[in-house]
């Protein structure tokens, strides 16, 4: 009979090491482009609910309400310090007639928005509605043209009603309209995607058209006019065959964005600015060339907002990483032409397009954000910082209630979405100058999608702190960082940390909490700073001493 074996005894598995803290560090003693706080800008367009119930309830309404404008909308816009908003598009832009959204409301045309599923168009929010509300939430008004099917007289008369003085006639038409002060106009964009809704023209038939826009329509604001030009030094200059950068400029004078390329295709890109190139500043210029670029996720406008898995998630994140590409792309276009970066790429139509909502009109665009879309914009965000040489503008799309907005409204209820607080969290970079960073980190990975675990910047702020973006892309596993500023002594760090239960969690008028920051701080061990990264997040923090 065989000996009988003694089981060896089952012990238990020994916990495995913590892996190492990947490194981090911030160059703060090498200070980079300034963060123009416009990156951080908005867009308002005519369509679906974004104006009308989202800005708009009217003067009689029982929603709380400043002239019109519902305040509860104001009061979220000021808090996020909105630099600047575009208006009135888009597309409805290129259809748009000032005229019939000007003077007592029972005497404005009545339009029909061809655009955008035949909506009817009271224009009982026009140009001084529009003012008023920037005026309100403390914005720059960043205004587009009608070059598509408007004139270049529509739109001069336009700006001269905005912005001229007495004794001009468009002057007393404001002043009896309720605003005798001429508005500040800081950016004229001069027509949209006028290679499609705006047109469609060819590069070429665009520029033609383009530069008599930019030679006719002027902005008479006394605080705006450029100064005057002489003569003397011109002549002076082109007999001596120096190069004209450019006439003298008013740093509060308008600047001019012309309609530029459709996310990756450099044929609008390159002929304006070869155009530029060889213009003469005496009679047209420009101050920026738009770009419009949206993440589609696996099929145009019909992504998932909602109930959607991991893979879903990693496509939206891994379009959105494709900004990047795009703006590198036309930025060294530009750079054959402008290497002194004079003319600024302007990103005034980007955010993540979705399946709208069940049960509306899809034409009005209004979807569901979650925790996956604010993580999106956050990265958009730093990739714009990234290149805040050359980008010097951008502008979500949209505001209120249509595709990536910031605030949701139904009826007297609002609730504020993921990519709300994202722009929130962001105030301190704006105007902030970006700091070199570097860092060490691990991949995300699912299926045939790989994407870097962490995307980062760094900026000292205008009062002289340091802040970090921290991006953790991996909604599985946590991520630390052991931290090290040169130039700067860091024992602490305190600020918001952006997550939520899963990717797709949303925040809605039942659960208006769902996704929101939390405070967060950090403290240095052994002389190194600690980060920790929770998966599927965005954490903002101040460096201190």
């Amino acid at each position: 009979m065989a000996r009988a074996q003694t089981a060896a005894p089952v012990l238990p598995a020994a916990p495995a090491a913590p892996a190492a803290p990947a490194a981090l560090t911030v160059h703060a003693d090498q200070p980079g482009a300034i963060i123009n706080r416009d990156i951080f800008g908005q867009f308002a367009e005519h369509l679906g609910r974004g104006i009308y119930d989202g800005v708009w309830v009217g003067k009689e309404s029982k929603i709380p309400n400043v002239r019109g404008i519902r305040s509860d909308v104001v009061n979220a816009l000021r808090a996020i310090k909105v630099p600047v908003l575009r208006w009135p598009g888009g597309c409805f832009a290129d259809e748009y007639h000032w005229r019939s959204g000007v003077g007592p409301a029972t005497k404005r045309v009545t339009t029909v928005n061809t655009n955008w599923a035949g909506a009817v168009e009271p224009n009982t929010f026009g140009t001084d509605e529009f003012m008023d509300f920037a005026a309100q939430i403390g914005s720059e008004a960043y205004l587009s043209v009608n070059v598509g099917s408007g004139t270049v007289e529509e739109a001069s008369d336009w700006l001269g009603y905005m912005t001229s003085i007495a004794p001009a006639t468009a002057a007393k038409q404001r002043a009896a309209n309720g605003h005798a002060a001429p508005y500040k106009v800081k950016y004229l964009g001069l027509g949209n995607e006028m290679w499609g809704c705006g047109g469609p023209y060819t590069p070429e038939e665009y520029v033609t058209k383009m530069k008599i826009f930019a030679h006719f329509v002027h902005n008479q604001n006394p605080d705006q006019a450029p100064p005057p030009i002489d003569f003397a030094v011109i002549a002076k200059d082109l007999m001596s065959g120096k190069p004209m950068d450019g006439l003298p400029r008013n740093p509060n004078g308008m600047l001019r964005i012309a309609a530029g390329p459709n996310s990756a295709d450099p044929a609008y890109t390159e002929v304006i600015m070869k155009a530029w190139k060889a213009k003469s500043p005496i009679y047209w210029d420009i101050d920026g060339i738009s770009l419009h670029q949206y993440t589609w996720g696996t099929m145009p406008f019909n992504e998932p907002a909602t109930g959607f898995g991991e893979q879903n998630y990693a496509v939206v994140l891994k379009q959105t990483m494709a900004m990047e590409r795009t703006i590198a792309l036309h930025s060294a276009t530009m750079d054959k032409y402008d290497p002194k970066k004079h003319v600024a790429l302007v990103v005034d139509e980007w955010g993540v397009w979705l399946k709208p909502n069940a049960g509306t009109e899809p034409m009005y665009l209004q979807q569901q954000q979650s925790l996956r879309d604010g993580i999106a914009a956050a990265m958009n965000l730093n990739i714009f910082a990234r290149h805040a040489d050359r980008v010097r503008m951008t502008n979500i799309a949209q505001m209120v209630n249509v595709l990536q907005a910031m605030i949701q409204t139904d009826g007297s209820k609002m609730v504020l979405t993921p990519t709300y607080h994202i722009y929130k969290m962001y105030v301190p970079f704006q105007d902030a100058t970006l700091l070199p960073i570097t860092y060490t980190g691990g991949e995300y990975r699912v299926g045939t999608i790989a994407l870097p675990q962490v995307d980062a910047i760094a900026a000292r702020a205008k009062d002289g702190k340091v802040w970090l973006s921290l991006i953790n892309l991996d909604p599985n596993n946590a991520v630390d960082f052991a931290g090290g500023v040169q130039g700067v002594s860091a024992t602490s760090a305190v600020g918001e940390v952006l997550s939520a239960e899963r990717v797709d969690s949303i925040n809605s008028f039942d659960a208006p909490s769902a996704v929101r920051p939390k405070p967060v701080s950090f403290k240095a061990s052994g002389g190194t700073l600690v980060l920790k990264l929770p998966p599927k997040s965005v954490t903002i923090v101040r460096l201190d001493p």
